[in-house]
C-alpha cells in the first residue's frame, strides 16, 4: 500500500501551486507529493500529540486521515491541543478536528471512528490505513495499537509525553523493533502518572508530535533514516536529546491475536483494589465538610494532600498542606500525627483519589481518617465557585 500506482495519481493546478515548495524538493518532488496524495494514515487520538500531528499531515498533502477519539472539548485541552478552539468546548474532539484539517486541506478525505478503539474494532479500523500514528496517553491502548499494526504489519508511529520529557520511536517498520521490545510488561497501573495528575509542559506535545509527523512522511516518501531501532529522549527544559538503541527481542512472544488489555496491564485488579479500599475509608461530602467549618466544632484537622503547586493554585480554607508523596515516604505520617494531637482527620485532594491512598497509608500506622468525595474539585463546583478549577 505503500507503493502506489503513481500514474493514476494526478495533481490538480491548485495543488501545484499548494504544494510547491515541496514539489521543489529533490527528496520530495512530483513523485513524492503524488505518494503523500496517495497515502492513508490512521492517528489514533486528537489530543497533545494528535493535534499537531494531524495539522502539519493535512498541510503535507495526506489524501486520507482517520482519526479515533470519542472525546470532547474541554477547557483545560486548550493549553497545548493547538487544533480545537474556545468555541468547540463540550463538542466531539473528531469534529473540531475535521473542521479544522478541511479549512487547511480542503481535498483531504477524512474517516472519523468516535468510538473507543478496543479488541473488538482495532483490526477492522487499522486495516484500510498504511501507517498508524499512536499519539494516545495510556498502556493498555499503546499495546493495543502496536498488537494490531504487528498484526496487520503496519507501521507504528509512537509518541509519549509527561510533564517536560518526551519520546518517539517508530516500531514494526522494516524488521524492526514493535512497543513490546521497548517495553515488554506494563509497568504496574498507578506508576506512571497521567498528564491530568502530573502535568505536561503545552508546547511539548507540539515538538513530539511533530517529530511523528516527520517520521510519518519519510515512512510514506521512503526518504531518509527513520527512528525504527531507535528511541529518542527529549528534555525540554535542559533542551537535549539522545538516543537509545532498540533492537527485536528474538524471545518476545509471537503476537497473533488481540487480547483483552485492560486485563493485561493490570487494570481491574487495580480499579477492585481501589475500591477495596474506598470501602474501608469512611467518606464525607463537601456539603457536610462546610457545615463543620461554619460550626463551632473544633475538634478535626483538615489535611490537604495535594502537591505544594496545587496548594497554591486553589485551597479550601483552614487546610493544612502534606502532599502525598511525603506521607508515602514517612515524614508525612509524623507531621499527621502531631498535627492531629487526638482530633480527627479529614483528608482531601483534587478529586478523592490521591486522599483516599494516603487514608489507606495512614491507617496501616494506626491512625484513621474520614476522606471529602470529589476532592477541592467538588468544593469549586458545589460550595465556593470561586475556588479556580484545574
Amino acid at each position: 500500500m505503500l507503493n502506489p500506482n503513481l500514474e493514476e495519481i494526478q495533481l490538480t493546478k491548485e495543488e501545484y501551486e499548494r504544494y510547491s515548495r515541496h514539489l521543489i524538493l529533490p527528496d520530495v518532488g512530483l513523485e513524492g507529493q503524488k505518494r503523500l496524495k496517495a497515502a492513508s494514515v490512521l492517528c489514533i487520538g486528537t489530543g497533545g500529540l494528535g493535534s499537531p500531528l494531524l495539522l502539519y499531515l493535512a498541510a503535507a498533502g495526506i489524501g486520507r486521515i482517520g482519526i479515533v477519539d470519542f472525546d470532547i472539548v474541554d477547557s483545560s485541552n486548550l493549553q497545548r491541543q493547538v487544533i480545537h478552539g474556545t468555541s468547540w468546548v463540550g463538542k466531539p474532539k473528531i469534529q473540531s478536528a475535521k473542521t479544522r484539517i478541511l479549512e487547511i486541506n480542503p481535498s483531504c478525505q477524512v474517516d472519523l471512528y468516535e468510538t473507543r478503539l478496543t479488541s473488538e474494532n482495532a483490526l477492522d479500523i487499522v486495516k484500510p490505513y498504511d501507517v498508524v500514528v499512536d499519539g494516545t496517553d495510556n498502556f493498555p491502548t499503546r499495546y493495543l495499537v502496536n498488537d494490531a499494526c504487528v498484526i496487520l504489519g503496519k507501521p507504528n508511529v509512537y509518541g509519549s509525553i509527561l510533564r517536560f520529557e518526551g519520546q518517539a520511536s517508530v516500531f514494526n517498520y522494516e524488521d524492526g523493533p514493535n512497543y513490546r521490545d521497548l517495553f515488554p510488561e506494563p509497568p504496574p497501573p498507578g506508576m506512571v502518572p497521567s498528564c491530568a495528575e502530573g502535568g505536561v509542559l503545552g508546547i511539548l506535545p507540539g515538538i513530539i508530535g511533530l517529530i511523528q509527523a516527520t517520521e510519518t512522511v519519510k515512512i510514506i516518501l521512503g526518504k531518509g533514516t527513520t527512528l525504527s531501532g531507535r528511541l529518542l529522549l527529549y528534555n525540554a527544559l535542559d533542551m537535549t536529546f539522545r538516543e537509545l538503541k532498540l533492537r527485536p527481542n528474538p524471545v518476545r512472544p509471537v503476537i497473533e491475536k488481540l487480547v483483552d488489555y485492560e486485563q493485561f496491564c493490570g487494570i481491574p485488579q487495580a480499579k477492585e483494589q481501589e475500591a477495596q479500599r474506598l470501602m474501608a475509608i469512611q467518606e464525607m461530602t463537601v456539603q457536610e465538610l462546610k457545615q463543620l467549618l461554619d460550626s463551632d466544632t473544633k475538634d478535626f484537622v483538615l489535611v490537604d494532600v495535594r502537591n505544594p503547586n496545587e496548594y497554591e493554585i486553589a485551597k479550601i480554607p483552614g487546610a493544612v498542606l502534606v502532599p502525598l508523596p511525603d506521607i508515602e515516604q514517612g515524614s508525612g505520617v509524623e507531621k499527621v500525627k502531631q498535627l492531629l494531637n487526638g482530633h480527627r482527620l479529614i483528608a482531601h485532594c483534587k478529586m478523592g483519589g490521591r486522599s483516599a491512598k494516603a487514608l489507606g497509608i495512614l491507617k496501616e500506622s494506626g491512625i484513621e481518617g474520614i476522606n471529602i468525595k470529589g476532592g477541592i474539585t467538588a468544593w469549586s463546583r458545589e460550595i465556593d465557585p470561586s475556588v479556580p478549577e484545574y
